[in-house]
């Protein structure tokens, strides 16, 4: 245990948080190009590499504690923290790379998960105005396979989505 395993931890974080972009876009560009069959794939794989992202930040805060207490540091410190109080030598800069990096990483996934949920907000409504705007008196059907409800016009849905 100690800073070089830290090290390793935070560059396997590093990783999944770059899948993470990666997954997010990918559902951006479905989300924007109407395919909306497949947005449920790319969601499940989103929280696929949110849990890994989870497990991973577990096992950080694990060594981050080892090291912490190695260093003579509380042992509740953050990666922040950590840097501040680095021995002398290269240590401070290799931590404040990993958290520099993770912190760009983590305001990209904001902002791909803000235009996401846009686009889901957008295709929700557009779905509930589309829904609206169909035969609000459904009945059922009779033993002949009709509707009840007497047909007013056509209708025209578009299925290429």
């Amino acid at each position: 245990m100690g800073a070089n395993e830290l090290s390793a931890l935070l560059w396997r974080e590093r990783e999944l948080l770059e899948l993470l972009v990666f997954k997010l876009d990918e559902e951006q560009l479905l989300l924007s190009a109407g395919r909306s069959r497949w947005v449920q794939h790319a969601t499940r794989e989103v929280e696929q590499v949110l849990e890994l992202v989870r497990e991973a930040g577990l096992g950080r805060s694990v060594e981050v504690a080892a090291v912490a207490l190695e260093w003579g540091t509380p042992q509740d410190a953050t990666l922040r923290e950590l840097v501040e109080q680095a021995p002398p030598g290269p240590w401070s800069d290799i931590f404040s790379a990993h958290l520099a990096a993770m912190t760009d990483l983590i305001g990209q996934i904001r902002n791909l998960r803000d235009v996401n949920e846009q686009f889901l907000r957008s295709a929700a409504r557009y779905t509930q105005e589309s829904l609206a705007g169909t035969d609000a008196q459904a009945t059922t059907y009779d033993s002949r396979g009709a509707s009840g409800a007497p047909t007013t016009g056509a209708r025209l849905f578009d299925q290429s989505l």
